[in-house]
């Protein structure tokens, strides 16, 4: 009885060894990049970040900068169901406030001077797939609220638009 119970958490474990080795090749294949490293802490992040990837969750990436915040949100893009979508990037502190919600969200023809055609903002870019915010603590308060809604309802409007906008979009 003792080997055969034994051999069946052997044969376990060999399973989900496999079952990761097909996840990381698959997420390879996808763009995943390769997060190198032996610390303990980076390994704890990197299971955190797979575990994270398998659920329809928002993630906050913390650190400062240069720690690979932006490496780790491509690599949960590209562990989670989400992979074939696009992963759009958007870095928060390097465009003016002015321009953000434009980006952000988008624009109707005619919404502003020189809105000639319609725009689409990288919110609804991303739908089906992964949008990164990056610095995203330098908005100003009104665009928190606004992101803060895409966050709670995934819905949005463009800029000089009436219509609500449903994006399926993991931030």
């Amino acid at each position: 009885h003792l080997l055969l119970v034994v051999g069946r958490a052997v044969a376990q474990q060999r399973l989900v060894r496999d079952h990761e080795r097909l996840l990381q090749d698959a997420a390879e294949r996808r763009g995943a990049p390769t997060i190198v490293g032996t610390a303990p802490v980076l390994a704890k992040a990197t299971q955190a970040m797979q575990r994270a990837a398998a659920a329809e969750i928002t993630v906050l990436l913390e650190g400062e900068s240069g720690t690979g915040k932006e490496l780790f949100a491509r690599a949960l893009h590209a562990w989670s169901p989400r992979a074939d979508g696009p992963f759009i990037a958007i870095n928060c502190a390097a465009i003016p406030e002015t321009l953000l919600e434009s980006e952000l969200f988008g624009y109707e023809k005619g919404a502003f001077t020189g809105a000639g055609q319609r725009k689409l903002g990288r919110v609804e870019l991303a739908h089906r797939g992964t949008l990164f915010l990056d610095e995203i603590g330098e908005l100003a308060p009104a665009l928190q609220a606004k992101v803060l809604r895409v966050l709670e309802t995934r819905e949005f409007e463009r800029l000089g638009g009436t219509a609500t906008i449903r994006a399926d979009v993991r931030l």
